[in-house]
């Protein structure tokens, strides 16, 4: 059986790629959910004290990407079968997985909470302008209803972040990029990751003040701490 350590759900977006990507192909796995605390507190069990860390056995795999790539060596599905389409979601992916700093930063996850951004910094807003048109490039190209074709893949659980955050900050984006994180939010495994960070009672002060450095706390739906 695959462990895979993941942190809290309101606020772990590199946790949520890969237990999306396993829980929306049926592969099975443990999940061990340790709460972010003190700065070295995942060094317990992951080599480089961050998360998502998978255990295959004695394997160890400690990087979101190294991840999916090592789920791809056992299970199908993970990249589309059809090689153009493969290529262009690994491009995607690696974009993903290396870029966006401006959005990350000023638009962290926080799951359960509503804000109102008063002004928006430029960088911020190319790196949406960005993500709006990859996604438009493969919903276009692949004919959808996911980024690179009929099927989820590895390019869709590695964007899901950027759809709760949608949902949080609500940027201004093209109808089809918002309708594509309409599709993503509404996931089965994205609704249960969903109720699950709402029902979290731990707070992390560092991501609670940065996201309300973005703008106007509107609401809060998350169940009250204590």
């Amino acid at each position: 059986m695959l462990t895979l350590y993941i942190a809290n759900k309101s606020y772990s977006t590199w946790s949520l790629r890969p237990w999306l990507l396993m829980r929306e192909l049926g592969i099975p796995f443990e999940e061990k959910l340790v709460p972010f605390g003190e700065k070295n507190a995942f060094r317990a069990f992951s080599p480089s004290g961050r998360v998502p860390c998978l255990y295959d056995g004695s394997t160890v795999i400690w990087d979101s990407l190294a991840i999916v790539e090592s789920l791809a060596e056992q299970f199908p599905g993970v990249w589309p079968a059809d090689p153009i389409a493969r290529a262009w979601a690994r491009s995607a992916v690696a974009e993903m997985h290396s870029g966006f700093a401006d959005l990350r930063h000023f638009c962290p996850m926080v799951c359960g909470l509503r804000v109102r951004v008063d002004s928006w910094p430029p960088a911020p807003l190319d790196d949406l302008a960005r993500i709006d048109e990859l996604w438009q490039d493969g919903l276009s190209r692949f004919g959808g209803p996911f980024l690179a074709g009929e099927p989820f893949t590895a390019a869709d659980a590695f964007f899901a972040p950027v759809a709760f955050r949608i949902q949080t900050f609500e940027p201004q984006l093209s109808d089809r990029a918002l309708a594509y994180a309409n599709r993503l939010l509404a996931l089965p495994a994205m609704q249960e990751w969903y109720a699950s960070a709402l029902g979290e009672a731990w707070r992390d002060e560092e991501h609670e003040i940065r996201v309300l450095q973005a703008g106007t706390l509107l609401a809060d739906h998350r169940k009250t701490p204590g």
